[in-house]
């Protein structure tokens, strides 16, 4: 009988330290939002709704973030550079930022990519420049293998393109199993978790160079704080184990052209695997190194800005 007490009323401690974390959560969240509202506008794309913004004119380019971000993660100049000469329209993936996953919708790459096809073809762009960043790299390649009409030409940032031997630490808790588990903490135990350990993640993704102090803001980072964010990230994640061996094994059959930039200090993503090895395998593909880290739209944004211009023209003059 004692034993039976005991459990209870470990279980009702649990389960009142859950809710007041639930309940924080709630309120940070919302605190969050009304800060950082959204940017962009929602359009219904194959049953789901995107966030997405659209400026500038001139040759158009499609800018798909990484993992756990979202579309503001352009913002820190590259952004600004590019919309004086281009049409730029960034976009939240599915699940991300404020785009909403349609319930029963898949985060496989197939899936994502089928997706953005779909905004290419209601925004009427006429094959315009796909930049991916990070995760929005593989998601790039996967567009522009499945619907090689729609992409003009890839501009990859840091992209990931072979799938890693082991989850990067900074990324274990998004592998959290099984997924009611996973569920469970990102409602709970997530956000007050990032709070206070998110400066040293913050420094590995962005290492070897610093944080800025406004990423949290004017980067979005705070977003990256809700429970939805975190639990697309999982799905992300969760997904690329399976589906990335195959997309690797097409990359032979790439029909656009393809220019990939690098960090040589990256740290999250190693550039000659993910970077050197992907332009082995196609031909044509051209790959810069420059100094920094992964988060080079951040931390490099004239860079950044620079070479996407560059892979727009050099497109335009091989057509």
């Amino acid at each position: 009988m004692i034993v039976v007490a005991s459990f209870c009323f470990l279980f009702l401690s649990l389960a009142l330290v859950l809710g007041v974390f639930a309940w924080y959560t709630r309120g940070t969240v919302r605190r969050i939002e009304e800060a950082l509202p959204p940017l962009g506008s929602m359009i219904e794309v194959d049953g789901q709704q995107l966030h997405v913004r659209d400026q500038g004119g001139g040759p158009a380019l499609v800018l798909l973030h990484g993992l756990g971000g979202q579309m503001r993660h352009f913002d820190f100049g590259a952004m600004a550079d590019l919309r004086l000469g281009f049409r730029v329209i960034s976009v939240d993936r599915p699940g991300s930022g404020y785009s909403r996953r349609a319930k029963g919708q898949s985060a496989v790459l197939a899936a994502q990519a089928r997706t953005i096809a779909a905004l290419i073809d209601k925004l009427g762009l006429e094959r315009p420049t796909v930049v991916g960043h990070s995760l929005g790299g593989a998601v790039a390649l996967q567009l522009a293998l499945d619907y090689p009409q729609t992409v003009g030409a890839l501009a990859l940032v840091a992209p990931l393109s072979h799938v890693p031997e082991r989850v990067p630490a900074v990324f274990q808790a998004l592998a959290i199993r099984p997924r009611w588990l996973c569920a469970l903490f990102a409602h709970t135990l997530a956000l007050p978790a990032t709070v206070i350990g998110g400066g040293r993640l913050m420094a590995r993704v962005f290492g070897p160079e610093p944080v800025p102090r406004d990423f949290a803001t004017r980067g979005g980072g705070l977003l990256a704080l809700r429970p939805s964010q975190f639990l697309a990230g999982a799905a992300d994640l969760a997904s690329l184990r399976t589906h990335m061996p195959p997309l690797e094994r097409r990359y032979r059959d790439l029909t656009v052209p393809l220019s990939v930039l690098y960090g040589r200090d990256d740290e999250l993503l190693d550039w000659r695997a993910n970077g050197r090895q992907l332009v082995d395998q196609v031909p044509g593909a051209r790959l810069h190194l420059t100094d920094g880290g992964h988060m080079l739209p951040i931390t490099r944004p004239t860079v950044t800005a620079d070479f996407i211009a560059q892979a727009a023209a050099e497109r335009k003059l091989a057509a």
